[in-house]
């Protein structure tokens, strides 16, 4: 018996790329040629320059978000949270990108807020500590102790104990962790869903990675090489399951959205995990986009928005499984 592919190979196609995909990425090719990338400055100049709203990509910061504390591994550790109206249907623990280098809980506000008005999501992003300052493994540390807090304190904070989980590129990655740790170090296997959005699982780096060159769309395989640096400095710790979950035990995690774009440097990190999530006897959707480069969800075009629209309809879905399972 033959089974069905994973996913169509006409969408790495040239021909399946929409004009406007490839006007997208010409422009943003043309944008980062003009500045100093990420991995040629120091950190901290790259996050001053985000948090003051120069950068290639506005910042939008929402008064309807709240920052909170819990108590994390090295202090307190900051939350930034967005409740829906009424009750909320689930606790959705959110993990943002930048590399472990950079970005934070309050980057993005609108994409939060939006997930919890849609979903009826008490959304909770965790600001973790930043590499080179903070490397592995504090940023896991940080993430599996805002998971503990959230299963534990959820049903009397938000009247909810149905749990999701997400993360864009390291957040991604993180959020896999989260999930490995939560299981192996906790007995919890509680999370309806994950949402995992251009992850980098494999920080040895896969074929796809290593085979981009310096060609950058907001990533080249220079810049994933220095942000693996700045994150775990010791090659040696690389294949470790705890840093690539790729090696992992994936058996009994929760049903995943894999969202990745043909045109990310990253795209066999999802193409290889979401394989073996589905080989180890979990449940996987693709969401594949031809043309599509890493992080095209945060520029306003159709193919970002038609991604976002089929994670919060997924979201939605899980939440709904749930809920009619206990009715």
């Amino acid at each position: 018996m033959r089974s069905a592919p994973l996913f169509d190979p006409e969408l790495f196609r040239d021909e399946a790329v929409p004009e406007e995909t490839q006007e997208l990425n010409r422009l943003v090719e043309k944008v980062l040629a003009d500045v100093p990338a990420v991995h040629e400055r120091p950190p901290e100049e790259t996050r001053a320059e985000r948090e003051s709203g120069e950068g290639p990509l506005p910042l939008e910061i929402l008064p309807d978000g709240v920052d909170r504390t819990i108590d994390g591994p090295a202090g307190p550790l900051r939350l930034r949270q967005f409740l829906p109206e009424g009750t909320p249907r689930c606790a959705f623990l959110h993990l943002h990108g930048g590399g472990w280098v950079i970005g934070g809980a309050h980057h993005q506000d609108p994409r939060l807020k939006e997930l919890a008005e849609r979903c009826g999501a008490a959304v909770v992003s965790v600001d973790y500590r930043l590499a080179p300052e903070h490397p592995y493994p504090a940023a896991p540390d940080d993430c599996e102790a805002a998971a503990r807090w959230l299963v534990e304190n959820a049903a009397q904070e938000f009247g909810t104990s149905t749990f999701l989980i997400g993360g864009e590129s390291a957040g991604a990655h993180l959020a896999a962790v989260t999930l490995l740790r939560m299981r192996d170090r906790h007995g919890f296997t509680g999370f309806a869903g994950a949402n995992l959005v251009f992850g980098c699982y494999d920080l040895t780096l896969t074929p796809s990675v290593r085979a981009w060159g310096d060609r950058n769309l907001v990533l080249s395989t220079p810049i994933v090489e220095w942000f693996v640096d700045q994150f775990v400095p010791d090659p040696s710790r690389r294949r470790d399951p705890d840093v690539s979950p790729l090696f992992a035990d994936l058996t009994g995690l929760p049903p995943a959205l894999f969202t990745v774009g043909t045109l990310d440097p990253l795209v066999d990190d999802t193409l290889f995990m979401a394989s073996r999530w589905l080989a180890a006897g979990n449940e996987a959707q693709l969401s594949l986009w031809p043309g599509a480069i890493h992080a095209f969800m945060a520029f306003p075009h159709r193919a970002g928005r038609e991604a976002i629209e089929r994670m919060l309809a997924f979201a939605s879905e899980r939440i709904d499984g749930v809920m009619e399972a206990r009715s």
